[in-house]
């Protein structure tokens, strides 16, 4: 059977007029401003309307593998399903990095009959966010490397910039560079490097900040370097920032666009949650919540990474509660987990899914038990998959007290999300939560990163390497020590082993490097091999993408 292409049913899809769905979400005329036909941003004049908010519904996924879990799509196919059944509902989603839609993964509007349209835009260019945060991120590399050339009045050390360059792509190449180059008029030489846009602290600041005021104020605590008597230098003390701020203006506005159903939706803001905090802009967020009873939101890879730093460092930082929790999975990843290889997914195989449960169990713990938060999982449902082994995971699921719904949304929209869209409903009204953070920022540096280590990863502990521990110990004397952590570690395991599936015990994490994002107001840990700028793979996605002479793209997704 030949399916359509997710870009195919995107294209195929009726869209209605951006005023009619900003009506739909009870927005004025006065209140968008359109960027062409299907897209628009919100005045954020909205978000001081007096109006209660609606309940908060998290969506998140068991460890990523190759065979893929749906969580977007999921998120997109629930917020359906609750209009279906007559709920008025938002969803509020990040927005695609140019890296993975030419790397590896591909978009990121959703897939099948649950996508955000019109996806070519939103995957691509969509209304010019991202090349603002690099504008205004390479506006303040541009700053600093021109105050050290005029006379570095600052007494900044060369050899202690911390602040790189970014570009929204996949490139290797531009990981280590020396720039600089070409004689006294051309700058001072030095080693620098480039970041992907999504894992500069721009973005960060981006999506935590409330206001333009906030936005200013974290902007201008963005430490950029050290000076030679280890004194950190700041964009305020640069001068940068109502320079960024004016690059920053328009795209601190949040995006309206709708899914394929025609259900308001908020796409804003895209950190990584490997590499970043891994969540949609707060005031998307707090705007959705204001248009409607419902709103559905996703946090990056699996609930150990974008789950994780959702809860202890947005939730922490806005002021949000959710009141439900979905974890995704399917049986195909959870057989993955279990050892069995991608080639045989599509036999029944109890063994391996009983090898591989425990990765979905653990997450699922993490939510009731640490976080103590009303939880449903929800398993995206393949052709290939048996009764039994559906029946094997609600188990294993009800054991824990948390039910199993099966979902369709892939390939029937929100009809195949009309089942879990009800026990979301009865989770946010029958079920109470008691949400605690995993770590109390009253702790320790070092306290923090094992709380997290420990409760959510599994793991026995920590090793701080040498280098970062001197890192941390300068981190607390500067006072930062009170920040929430974010931890830059493999998206494909709980631990920083990429290789170690399933839910691995006894394993230590080790801690490279421990950086402040003064700015975002969180303390960066990176673990492992950690990248922050990707490469592309031997055949990137981008070889397949082509344009008609029509302009009809094709091969995005």
């Amino acid at each position: 059977m030949d399916y359509l292409t997710d870009i195919e049913i995107a294209q195929a899809c009726e869209m209605r007029p951006i005023y009619e769905i900003a009506a739909k979400a009870g927005l004025t005329d006065d209140e968008i401003e359109p960027y062409g036909r299907y897209k628009a941003k919100v005045d954020l004049s909205v978000l001081k309307r007096e109006k209660k908010n609606g309940k908060l519904i998290l969506v998140t996924a068991i460890t990523p593998t190759p065979a893929g879990e749906g969580k977007t799509t999921t998120t997109i196919g629930l917020a359906d399903g609750l209009s279906r059944i007559g709920k008025n509902v938002t969803v509020a989603l990040r927005e695609p990095s140019l890296g993975p839609v030419f790397g590896v993964k591909g978009g990121a509007a959703g897939g099948g009959y649950a996508q955000v349209v019109p996806m070519e835009d939103i995957n691509l260019h969509f209304t010019g966010d991202f090349h603002a945060i690099g504008a205004a991120n390479n506006l303040l590399a541009a700053m600093l490397d021109n105050h050290i050339q005029q006379g570095n009045a600052l007494g900044i050390d060369v050899k202690k910039i911390t602040w790189k360059r970014c570009v929204d792509m996949n490139d290797r190449q531009l990981r280590n560079v020396v720039d600089g180059l070409g004689g006294r008029m051309n700058g001072v030489p030095r080693e620098d490097g480039f970041d992907i846009t999504v894992a500069s602290e721009i973005m960060a600041v981006f999506c935590l900040a409330s206001s333009i005021e906030d936005l200013k104020a974290r902007l201008s605590r963005i430490v950029v370097a050290y000076t030679y008597d280890d004194k950190p230098v700041t964009a305020g003390d640069l001068k940068a920032v109502g320079a960024m701020t004016a690059l920053l203006k328009d795209a601190l506005k949040p995006n309206l666009v709708q899914t394929l159903e025609g259900t308001p939706a908020f796409v804003h803001g895209g950190p990584f949650a490997n590499i970043a905090h891994g969540c949609n802009s707060v005031i998307a967020t707090k705007m959705a919540l204001k248009m409607g009873d419902y709103t559905v939101t996703e946090a990056g890879f699996g609930a150990d990474l974008g789950a994780e730093k959702f809860l202890d460092i947005k939730c922490r930082m806005a002021g949000l509660t959710p009141d439900a929790v979905v974890v995704v999975a399917t049986v195909r990843a959870l057989k993955m987990h279990g050892g069995l290889d991608k080639k045989n997914l599509a036999t029944e195989d109890l063994a391996a899914l009983e090898k591989g449960v425990p990765n979905l169990l653990r997450h699922v713990s993490n939510i009731k038990n640490v976080y103590k938060l009303p939880c449903v999982v929800a398993v995206n449902r393949f052709p290939t998959d048996t009764d039994a082994e559906i029946d094997f995971i609600i188990a294993k699921c009800r054991a824990l007290g948390v039910n199993t719904v099966l979902s369709t949304v892939w390939a029937e929209g929100g009809k195949g999300g009309e089942a879990l869209a009800k026990e979301v409903v009865r989770l946010c009204e029958e079920e109470q939560g008691d949400f605690t953070f995993s770590y109390e920022l009253d702790s320790t540096i070092e306290e923090k990163i094992e709380a997290i280590v420990k409760k959510i990863y599994g793991g026995a502990g920590v090793y701080i390497m040498p280098n970062a521990k001197k890192q941390i110990a300068t981190l607390t004397s500067l006072g930062f020590d009170r920040c929430p952590v974010c931890v830059a570690k493999t998206q494909y395991s709980f631990s920083d082993d990429p290789t170690l599936l399933g839910a691995p015990e006894g394993f230590t994490v080790t801690v490279k490097n421990v950086k402040i994002s003064a700015g975002a107001g969180f303390i960066v840990v990176l673990t492992g091999d950690i990248m922050t700028m990707p490469g592309l793979p031997k055949v990137p996605a981008a070889e397949k993408i082509d344009v008609d002479e029509n302009g009809k793209i094709t091969g995005l997704f």
